[in-house]
């Protein structure tokens, strides 16, 4: 299509967008303003910005080019907030290796990214000596240690990350380049097969932080402003921490870091540092919601999105009984992540709690350039009645162009020009979408297909059930048949009984809430349910593990 472009006087500024940006104005507007490490460090914007520049020179000192590879390996600490910015900046790009991976699997992913430079905490020397003489090419190792003393390692320690910033130079002059030039990668946990790599350009992480800032910088109900108090409870090794850092950033907000996630530890970091805003997956609240320093904490000015995984209904409620306002939101590690957002309309806001939470509940509606779909496999639309469903197909300016060094699964994930979440939707007339089940974990039993997401949100509001998933098992008459997992609360664990449990969900088909097919063959009772590395239900492990067990 023909256009006209824009007139440019050779002496005009193109102004890329490149992660140094988003830094320049907050660190000037806010100096301040306080970056609270657990109970190890408290530092300013001011501090911020000077210990950037000084890490961006130290690790050109020990010769880190444009296009080379620094990964991490931390807890989430200001150092994390610090290589968000500094590595990008320098033109490196930044790999956040998931901590909580298999040892070999983190070895995948440090040779398959290339890393050249690695800063590890003392706590995970370990597990770089166990695979030391496997790395290739040879790296630099940098230290990150909040005890104070020097470890014993095998490794050869290029310097400590302290000791490299008092070395350098903290005015480090950082040039344009390219916007779409590679800032960061990390790997998916995957559900079949290695890790996949995902990676995000300068311009993509810009316009991701653009665009959930103008979904979360506004009054009302989920919003994030300069007022508040931020605590991320989603690693930030995963998808950049959801890329909220990057936000509140921007904003100037006081931000709170807490190292290793322990229950009583973030909890007093929210009383005492008057926390206002977090996100995290649904198991972790459910961790907090549950410890008994919770009776001693005000949470009645928290705000928190639920992601990773479906906001089961009776959570939301236990969070609104103590004053959260507690909303989910969506996105993958493919997304960047954040595509949708549950904000009630201020229409809902005169609405009953119990309405209200039917929205809260939802995935969300898309935020600014989010461009999401429901189709079928023809890719073709399907209507917003709220019944309809199809799989969630979403075009963004921030979206991951591909696996790294897998042009086969990347062709894949964007066939027919649109990226293919895996998750089946329904979206309603208000424009809400609702994750209704995974594409690999929906059951079709008797020709009609269960919801397994559905099913696990009622059988938690069962007064005996601490934690549930809902699997699909072959059967040779009915093709699939639902099998569900049941962690007991502790006071329930004598008295929970198949036949009164399978009792109480036909109340549910009675009142014509769920289909008759989803009364399971069989419920097992089981002391915990597996995870992946960031808190969502394994659904792949549980399949092979019962498949099994179900069929001697």
């Amino acid at each position: 299509m023909p256009t006209t472009l824009i007139d440019r006087t050779p002496s005009a500024y193109d102004g890329p967008l490149l992660i140094k940006n988003l830094l320049r104005s907050p660190v000037r507007q806010f100096p301040n303003q306080e970056i609270v490490y657990g109970d190890f460090k408290r530092q300013t914007y001011r501090d911020l910005g000077e210990r950037v520049g000084r890490l961006a020179s130290g690790l050109a000192r020990l010769g880190v080019q444009p296009g080379d590879t620094v990964a991490v390996m931390d807890w989430d600490s200001h150092r994390y907030l610090e290589c968000f910015f500094a590595v990008p900046m320098l033109g490196a790009v930044l790999h956040t290796i998931n901590i909580r991976l298999s040892a070999e699997q983190i070895l995948y992913t440090i040779n398959h990214a290339e890393d050249d430079v690695i800063l590890v905490n003392t706590e995970f020397l370990p597990i770089l000596e166990s695979i030391r003489d496997r790395i290739d090419p040879v790296k630099q190792f940098v230290l990150l240690d909040d005890a104070g003393q020097a470890p014993t390692t095998t490794l050869d320690i290029a310097d400590e990350y302290e000791a490299l910033l008092a070395a350098s130079d903290p005015h480090d002059d950082f040039p344009d380049f390219s916007e779409h030039t590679r800032a960061t990668t990390f790997y998916t946990t995957g559900t079949t097969g290695l890790p996949k790599g995902v990676y995000f350009s300068h311009r993509q992480l810009v316009m991701h932080t653009l665009g959930v800032l103008s979904a979360l910088a506004k009054t009302g109900q989920g919003s994030f402003h300069g007022d508040d108090v931020y605590l991320p409870i989603t690693p930030m090794f995963h998808v950049h921490a959801w890329g909220v850092p990057y936000v509140a950033t921007v904003l100037g907000v006081k931000q709170v870091y807490p190292g290793r996630y322990v229950p009583e530890r973030l909890l007093a970091l929210i009383a005492r540092e008057k926390v206002t805003f977090s996100h995290c997956v649904p198991a972790i609240l459910q961790m907090l919601l549950t410890h008994p320093s919770v009776d001693q904490t005000d949470l009645s000015r928290w705000k928190v999105i639920i992601g990773g995984a479906a906001l089961p209904r009776v959570l939301a409620q236990q969070a609104r009984a103590r004053g959260v306002d507690i909303f989910a939101g969506y996105g993958l590690s493919e997304t960047c992540p954040i595509l949708t957002l549950a904000h009630l309309k201020p229409h809902m806001l005169a609405w009953d709690e119990e309405r209200q939470l039917d929205i809260r509940c939802k995935t969300g509606l898309p935020v600014a350039w989010v461009d999401l779909r429901i189709v079928d496999e023809a890719m073709n639309e399907m209507p917003h009645d709220g019944k309809t469903p199809g799989e969630v197909v979403v075009r963004a300016p921030w979206l991951t162009q591909g696996y790294l060094k897998d042009p086969e699964n990347s062709e894949r994930l964007w066939r027919g020009g649109y990226l293919h979440t895996g998750d089946i939707g329904v979206i309603d007339e208000e424009g809400y979408l609702k994750i209704t089940d995974r594409l690999k974990d929906a059951i079709k039993t008797g020709g009609e297909w269960l919801s397994s997401l559905a099913l696990e949100d009622l059988i938690l509001q069962h007064p005996a059930v601490a934690e549930a998933a809902v699997i699909g098992i072959p059967d040779q008459k009915w093709g699939e048949r639902p099998v569900v997992l049941v962690v007991p609360k502790r006071d329930s664990l004598e008295s929970f009984a198949e036949r009164d449990f399978c009792d109480w969900l036909k109340g549910w088909v009675d009142q014509g809430t769920l289909s008759k097919w989803a009364i399971p063959d069989r419920v097992l009772v089981v002391d915990s349910l597996p995870k992946t590395s960031v808190g969502k239900l394994d659904k792949k492990v549980m399949r092979a593990q019962y498949q099994e067990l179900l069929s001697r």
